[in-house]
């Protein structure tokens, strides 16, 4: 059996959310890249300091650099 190629996920370049679809669910945008690097979630945004830094207000998972 061929390994299975991953599909790659793409990151709106507004929020830096990655997106499972071809829109973001958050900011509404279409704008999106599968140019990115770095990985992050956030489950509890109010107690993480690296949300707070980030300007990360909604849980979920996002890029650390969009291209």
């Amino acid at each position: 059996m061929p390994p299975r190629k991953k599909k790659q996920q793409k990151v709106c370049r507004n929020c830096n959310r990655v997106v499972d679809g071809e829109a973001c669910v958050v900011c509404g945008s279409n704008n999106l890249s599968d140019d990115w690097a770095g990985y992050l979630v956030v489950i509890d945004p109010k107690n993480s300091e690296i949300a707070k830094k980030l300007g990360i207000e909604l849980p979920g998972r996002f890029a650390l650099k969009v291209r």
